[in-house]
């Protein structure tokens, strides 16, 4: 029995490895990952550890002999190459080649950069794997100008990280408002006016033209006709899904991902895609989506090895995600556009407010800030037609609605 082979070691990968010792699976596992570290979660690399309030061996799934003794071969530091999936077999970078009966794909996504004069200078960084938040930390403990490209969650959140140990940051987005694609003008501006408050110059509806330097180091970024000045410089304008591999294998892949099933099955029965890397389609929405967060790698994971061993789950959870900056804590839950109408509950000048996002009424999103324990009774009422004033009205308990 050639069993299992799992191609990425990020976190979704460590969850299925997982889930199927865990429910009983003693076929031959192998993980194959190009990085020499273990699997390990990327929230904190952005949050906690980049701050140095959570330590190196916090951020791995499991403890170190947690592979040998649940019987996970690893080749760690090791790309997959090639996949041929009439002989089913994978062709790895030290130049030997791997059986499988079932192969999942969780080859993650990479940090998309900037086609401009400069981006090869040293000091210009993009945030994704370990070693990425090692070389940020290293350079944050210094009194530094900071220059932030791109104002999504991984560049608000390193803003914050750099600004509480006191440097001086600028964060250039494209767009009208932070975070307005996924969230909103009235619920971006919320997040525009904590970094601005918090002393960020943040600077909106601005591209970034290239990068100056001076003995190969960056020492500004040229926005118009102008030169901010930088000693550091995080690029965190989205990541692309890493699709080569499937795509070479002849597999459905794109822009979007790996097309999956609700099964995250390809058309190929053997060969399963999960986490980043995955343009899955849910049956909650009725649609197909690629969701970049950390408690779907998990749950993904978790399908996946259940997929495997024919349990017929299927992916019909809400996405979910979560964000620490500064003094503000949240927790989304759902899947809106932009431009659906939102509803506020509490006032987001008092630091603690909930939103909805509705369409016809009925809900399709909801956040929590800085309000806790009620973000299961907000999944509830996703799907759920709810009048928008018994939604805003504090009067009116959660529960009730």
């Amino acid at each position: 029995m050639a069993g299992t082979v799992v191609i990425g070691a990020g976190l979704a990968a460590a969850h299925v490895v997982a889930t199927l010792r865990e429910e009983g699976d003693t076929a031959p596992i192998t993980l194959v990952g190009d990085e020499v570290d273990r699997p390990y979660e990327r929230p904190p690399l952005s949050k906690g550890y980049l701050q140095g309030s959570a330590s190196r061996e916090s951020v791995f799934v499991h403890a170190p002999d947690w592979y040998v003794t649940h019987d996970v071969t690893t080749r760690f530091g090791t790309t997959a190459t090639r996949i041929d999936r009439s002989a089913r077999t994978v062709a790895l970078s030290d130049g030997t080649t791997l059986g499988y009966d079932h192969l999942v794909l969780t080859t993650g996504s990479s940090p998309r950069v900037l086609d401009v004069p400069g981006s090869s200078l040293r000091g210009v960084h993009t945030l994704r794997r370990l070693s990425d938040s090692d070389d940020l930390r290293d350079e944050l403990a210094r009194p530094q100008r900071l220059v932030v490209a791109g104002g999504g969650w991984i560049g608000l959140e390193v803003a914050a990280a750099a600004r509480l140990a006191g440097l001086t940051v600028t964060v250039l987005e494209f767009a009208a408002q932070p975070l307005l694609r996924v969230l909103g003008p009235e619920v971006a501006a919320v997040f525009a006016e904590l970094h601005r408050a918090h002393g960020v110059d943040l600077r909106t509806g601005v591209g970034v033209d290239g990068f100056e330097g001076s003995a190969g180091r960056v020492t500004g970024v040229r926005v118009g006709g102008e030169v901010v000045p930088a000693d550091i410089v995080l690029v965190g304008v989205g990541a692309a899904p890493n699709v080569e591999l499937a795509a070479a294998a002849g597999l459905a892949a794109d822009s979007r991902g790996v097309l999956v099933d609700a099964h995250l099955r390809t058309a190929d029965p053997a060969v399963l895609a999960a986490g980043d890397v995955a343009n899955a389609h849910n049956t909650s929405l009725g649609h197909s989506l690629r969701v970049e967060h950390w408690d779907n790698a998990i749950r993904q994971g978790a399908l996946a090895a259940r997929s495997i061993l024919g349990r017929g789950d299927e992916y019909d959870w809400q996405p979910y995600f979560y964000t620490d900056q500064y003094d503000l804590g949240m927790e989304y839950v759902g899947y809106a556009d932009s431009d659906d109408p939102v509803v506020l509950r509490g006032d987001p000048a008092s630091g603690e407010f909930l939103a909805f996002w509705l369409r016809d009424e009925r809900v399709r999103a909801a956040m929590n800030v800085n309000i806790w324990d009620v973000n299961d009774r907000l999944r509830e009422l996703i799907g759920r037609r709810v009048d928008p004033a018994r939604l805003s009205s504090q009067d009116v308990p959660l529960e009730d609605l």
